[in-house]
């Protein structure tokens, strides 16, 4: 064969190979949108299958005005902060300082874990309001902010009857919807929360990010004193709540109280809940904490008095580290498997009620916890006992997941073609030896089962488990807030 030939040969193997390439890859994104479609129809059927029948909800505590901007065009990268960064005595929680706050987004940014900060540094903290609000590249814009206004505001889109406790001002009022009865008064300042949000392989510095997600930094005043509960406390007695959802309590996490004034509050929050009906449903939301003392009082006075939980991957990690060691965990895999989450929630739910059943006969308002909503990047995990007035588990798992991505692509519409799926075609129920495998499947996308968890040897508890895949937003609008969006829309199906 001559040269020429040999090239001309060459050539036209490389084009074809090139061709068939290209054809491949068509072929595969026209298959994995395909599955996309038909995962996503089948959700939405799971979704709209039952009536919302106007249910009753209170919520507390507080609320804030949301600050937004895009993490890496906001902040400077610094060669001597890169330095710090290498500190085995990194702390990332005690923000007094700018370099401590670009410390500590740092730890987390490069991590891809969420993450909530409070400074007592009230001029900082001003200081950088400030300069996010002249920031025109970072993209600045203000949203109604708090844990119990926007799961309120999406219990209420979803059709529930929503009384919340929180005190505003006139103008952030505006931006509630008009038929949340609001209880708190109003005020003249509202509390505010910077929220710094990066997408998936944002780079800042010598850092990428593994995930999207956001940092909030916040120096509140009202938030911390729970100060809309009495005004709670005169409006509930008419209101009979089916469900009551106690959120926001991460807000007293290392703000520096006068003696005693931290306990005395949250010990009215449990009075609060301990003098709902048996009838009503108690929630509580976690959040990212890191005092060990103020989780310590949350398990004291909140945990043993709900019914339900919600959190995200962090959260979950670190309440399961504090009731296995005592200890706090600051950041945990931002993606786990479904097995180690799955492994978790069923400790987490052994051990809290392990507690009830040693001590309900003693505290006879005690709740035993039946039910755990995990929500993560890739999946919603619902775990309920079975028999518990915890209704349509498999349609709630369906619409958290749904709702995950219409907030995180800020669009009411799920389009497959912005989706992609990261729960694997198949999933360990459990890190032990043995555990069965779940198979994904197209037209059966959320899978339940059931099974028996035992609570050291006292009792056996029978639950159902759901795990949903989520569409996740290939591009993330913002994450700011998709918790309690999800919490609230997993709920509204389950009371």
């Amino acid at each position: 064969m001559s040269a020429t030939s040999y090239l001309t040969l060459i050539t036209a193997v490389s084009v074809f190979t090139a061709l068939f390439a290209i054809i491949y890859q068509a072929y595969l994104a026209s298959n994995d949108l395909r599955q996309l479609t038909v995962i996503l129809q089948s959700m939405k059927n799971l979704e709209q299958a039952f009536p919302v029948n106007k249910p009753r909800v209170a919520i507390g505590y507080g609320s804030c005005s949301d600050l937004y901007v895009r993490a890496v065009d906001f902040l400077n990268f610094t060669s001597s902060l890169e330095k710090s960064l290498h500190q085995t005595t990194l702390n990332v929680n005690d923000i007094t300082t700018e370099d401590e706050f670009l410390q500590s987004f740092a730890y987390y940014f490069q991590r891809g874990a969420a993450a909530e900060r409070y400074t007592a540094n009230k001029d900082l903290f001003q200081k950088l309001v400030r300069q996010a609000k002249k920031s025109s590249k970072a993209e600045p814009r203000w949203a109604l902010g708090g844990n119990a206004p926007v799961i309120g505001s999406r219990l209420a889109t979803e059709g529930a009857e929503v009384m919340l406790a929180a005190k505003m001002s006139s103008k952030l009022k505006s931006h509630l919807r008009p038929d949340i009865h609001l209880t708190g008064s109003l005020i003249d300042d509202d509390d505010i929360h910077l929220i710094l949000e990066y997408k998936t392989g944002d780079e800042w510095g010598t850092m990428r990010t593994p995930r999207a997600n956001r940092y909030i930094l916040h120096n509140d005043h009202h938030n911390p004193f729970i100060s809309s509960l009495e005004e709670l406390e005169l409006a509930l007695p008419g209101f009979d709540p089916h469900l009551f959802v106690v959120s926001g309590l991460q807000m007293m996490d290392n703000y520096v109280y006068e003696g005693g004034v931290r306990e005395e509050r949250i010990e009215k929050v449990r009075n609060q809940i301990q003098a709902q009906s048996t009838d009503t449903l108690i929630h509580f939301e976690m959040a990212s904490f890191v005092e060990l003392q103020l989780l310590q009082l949350l398990l004291k006075n909140i945990v043993p008095y709900s019914d339900s939980i919600g959190m995200n991957e962090q959260e979950l990690d670190n309440l399961r580290q504090v009731l296995e060691t005592g200890k706090i965990s600051l950041v945990a895999d931002s993606n786990p498997r479904v097995a180690q989450s799955l492994d978790q929630a069923r400790y987490v739910f052994g051990k809290i009620n392990e507690d009830f059943f040693q001590s309900h006969l003693t505290d006879t308002r005690r709740r035993m916890l039946s039910r755990i909503h995990l929500h993560t990047l890739a999946y919603q995990a619902i775990l309920v006992a079975k028999d518990s007035k915890w209704n349509n588990t498999k349609n709630a798992a369906a619409k958290a997941s749904l709702t995950a991505h219409r907030h995180v692509c800020a669009s009411p519409i799920v389009n497959p073609d912005a989706s992609y799926r990261l729960l694997d075609d198949s999933f360990a129920t459990s890190t032990q030896s043995g555990a069965a495998r779940i198979p994904f499947s197209e037209l059966e996308p959320v899978s339940c089962w059931n099974e028996t968890i035992a609570i050291n040897g006292l009792k056996r508890l029978d639950v159902e488990i759901c795990v949903a895949p989520v569409l996740i937003c290939k591009v993330a609008k913002q994450t700011a807030g998709a918790g309690d969006n999800i919490s609230g829309a997993g709920l509204i199906l389950q009371i």
